[in-house]
């Protein structure tokens, strides 16, 4: 029998609109604090640390909240971590320097990733087995919007306004999800217990998986090249001497192009496999990080950005698909809460490291390295 939140057809809508709103405030957060300490005085390796610790609470407890959402339901998770995004993001108009941005960016993390976990296991849920990817596709297309009004808002924002403006029109947003979430007017998926025979062992047996473990595997090595694009391109904008602007812009070709190419998920889905896209983005990202240190006018970086995009925004869709089709019955939102959490070690640990290595290095040692890494990682991808 049809569950009664799945035959209500603006569910899902509404859900990426949601979606759309919180997502805002974190793409838009990045720019503001990483140009935000910069003005202040601090070191490429500052930013890294406030870039990294967006990922330090969720890569600990992504695990738990994934059970969290399949024993509780989805909406307290999805209405407290909102709250989290708006309080996150409001902060430093209350209390200037650099002191609260550590606790804005943790704050941050940990909020949206309890909102995402939720929004993630709700769209495996919709529709049929066969219709994952398509409606993965459609939230990540959502996202898209929200990844290229958040920079671009910000950065436009931040040289009109101040970063004191720009703060304050982000902790807005998130106000809205609040409220619907608050009042229950979307009916959303109950508690989900585990099936009584469903794989044991804990988060170990998912990882002997090996089919899982492959997922898991490249969909880190995605992540890292996303995360930190928005991590470098603030800092390699600042220190070839662009606006706030047009650094926005460049991040917003980045998004704009991830929207696009999601357009057409549904052709791609037909003609390749998944780990044949996922190979192809691969080396597509890692053939635009090798190329990045060479451009320094805004035009060549948004055609960077925007090819980037393409090939990053094509991926996930895909190893969400695939990993909501292998997870064992009854532990979705453990099996994405162990993605997450993986994906948020490699996006603590990489700002720090490449943080500490740009600030006595310089940046094309960043850039060649990751690009060697994604190389390596879709050769790992297309092994049969």
């Amino acid at each position: 029998m049809t569950e009664p939140w799945r035959s209500r057809a603006y569910v899902f809508p509404a859900l990426i609109g949601l979606g759309i709103l919180n997502h805002t405030v974190l793409t838009g957060s990045r720019v503001t604090i990483s140009l935000y300490a910069l003005s202040l005085g601090s070191s490429t390796f500052v930013v890294g640390i406030l870039m990294g610790l967006y990922a330090f609470l969720p890569m600990l407890l992504a695990v738990a909240a994934g059970r969290l959402t399949d024993r509780i339901g989805l909406r307290k998770p999805m209405l407290v971590g909102s709250c989290g995004v708006a309080i996150a993001a409001a902060l430093p108009c209350f209390v200037s320097g650099i002191a609260p941005l550590f606790v804005t960016t943790a704050l941050l993390g940990i909020s949206f990733m309890l909102f995402q976990l939720a929004t993630q296991n709700a769209t495996g849920m919709f529709g049929h087995p066969s219709e994952r990817a398509k409606h993965f596709a459609m939230l990540a297309m959502g996202y898209s919007v929200s990844g290229f009004c958040g920079p671009l808002v910000s950065g436009l924002m931040i040289d009109q306004a101040g970063f004191a403006g720009t703060f304050a029109l982000l902790a807005l947003l998130p106000l809205i999800p609040v409220g619907i979430l608050s009042w229950n007017l979307l009916k959303l998926p109950g508690p989900r217990p585990v099936a009584e025979d469903s794989a044991p062992g804990g988060v170990a047996a998912l990882f002997r998986n090996r089919h899982l473990r492959r997922v898991f595997i490249v969909n880190a090595l995605l992540a890292v090249a996303w995360d930190l694009h928005s991590f470098f391109i603030p800092i390699y904008g600042a220190t070839i001497g662009l606006s706030a602007s047009r650094i926005g812009v460049i991040l917003a070709a980045f998004a704009a192009a991830t929207f696009i190419v999601r357009l057409f998920m549904g052709w791609i889905a037909r003609r390749f496999s998944e780990f044949e896209v996922l190979a192809a983005a691969l080396f597509v990202a890692a053939t635009a990080y090798a190329l990045f240190p060479f451009v320094k006018e805004v035009g060549p970086l948004i055609a960077l950005s925007f090819a980037l995009g393409l090939a990053l925004g094509c991926a996930q869709p895909m190893v969400m698909s695939l990993l909501h089709n292998i997870a064992p019955a009854g532990r979705m939102g453990e099996a994405v809460g162990v993605r997450m959490s993986i994906i948020n070690a490699s996006t603590f640990a990489m700002p720090l490291l490449f943080g500490a290595v740009g600030s006595t290095l310089g940046l094309a040692p960043v850039f060649w390295s990751i690009g060697a890494a994604l190389a390596g990682g879709g050769f790992f991808a297309r092994r049969r």
